[in-house]
């Protein structure tokens, strides 16, 4: 089934009154809210990598106060383990059997604050329920529901006491992101209201976790022509083929870059995907994914150029 006009129109609407509400808490950032929700709405996973007290945390709680679900924020060190993360199985000598005590991965939404202050080990133990939503315990599958949105965050100035992210562990977020420090305006708005620590607090959840999963079904129906899949891939192959590159935007890339064009087509109210929404996408979506040449970086090459190269390289399809 395709999406319809009219459910193209609903869902526009919604949309815009999930970031009116995120809005009031993270003010002046729009476009940085929009692509976020746009990101648990294709399901997938977000990174946030920014200066210290840019609202990155409240961003995340933000969020979660309007989705009628379960948050957690799990607080990453260097001593964190990966039990920590997915839960352990422990023996109740009550009941004589061994018993699965969850991890505060198993929520709505999850907080990973300052990711890479973790060991690669503890990273690693994201890969598969970002991936499959689900994590696996002594052999035992446990799913951790829908919608599951991972919001990590990195401080990409401070690197004492940190750990790079391994590629396969980057791949698994659908976009990465930074907020930026709000205009002089938007500053002199927040600092009016700065006596209420928590603004997250007083926002009124306006949608369920239900709501929130059918909207991302509906999304995924939207149509996507065979010259636009086909543009995808041939921008997604234009990446690997870069002189500057040693390694480009993988299948996976590809798979995710439609997933969340068909959500950013949804949520301008089109139940069809344009080239353009390929196009806008590109930096958030493949950036973070490419991985240099260490010369060509060396000679002051950077994945945001080699993008750019190929978005005005590669030609756009004409949809009609």
């Amino acid at each position: 089934m395709t999406m319809t006009p009219e459910q193209a129109s609903w869902f526009e609407g919604t949309f815009a009154r999930l970031v009116d509400n995120v809005d009031r808490a993270l003010m002046g950032k729009r476009d940085v809210v929009g692509l976020v929700l746009s990101a648990m709405l294709a399901e997938g996973h977000v990174l946030l990598e920014d200066a210290p007290g840019t609202g990155k945390t409240s961003l995340a709680k933000a969020l979660a106060a309007t989705v009628q679900g379960t948050s957690n924020r799990i607080q990453f060190t260097p001593d964190l383990l990966p039990s920590d993360v997915t839960g352990v199985t422990i023996y109740d000598q009550q009941s004589h059997r061994f018993e699965f005590h969850r991890g505060p991965v198993f929520a709505s939404i999850v907080l990973a604050d300052e990711i890479n202050r973790a060991s690669p080990k503890t990273q690693s133990a994201l890969l598969e329920v970002m991936e499959e939503s689900r994590v696996t315990v002594d052999g035992v599958a446990h799913d951790v529901g829908r919608p599951f949105l991972v919001i990590a965050t990195q401080n990409p100035i401070e690197q004492a006491g940190t750990y790079k992210l391994p590629e396969a562990q980057l791949d698994r977020f659908l976009i990465k992101t930074s907020i930026g420090y709000p205009t002089v305006e938007v500053t002199e708005r927040i600092l009016a209201g700065s006596a209420d620590r928590n603004p997250s607090a007083g926002l009124t959840p306006i949608i369920t976790t239900g709501a929130v999963a059918d909207m991302a079904d509906l999304a995924a129906t939207a149509h996507v022509e065979p010259s636009v899949l086909r543009y995808a891939a041939e921008l997604a192959e234009a990446t690997r083929d870069d002189s500057d590159t040693m390694l480009g935007v993988s299948v996976r890339g590809a798979i995710a870059m439609v997933r969340l064009a068909k959500v950013r087509a949804a949520s301008l109210g089109r139940h069809y995907v344009l080239p353009d929404d390929i196009k806008a996408l590109t930096g958030p979506v493949w950036t973070h994914r490419l991985v240099l040449d260490p010369e060509a970086e060396f000679s002051g090459a950077s994945a945001e150029r080699v993008i750019a190269r190929v978005v005005s390289q590669v030609p756009a399809p004409q949809v009609r």
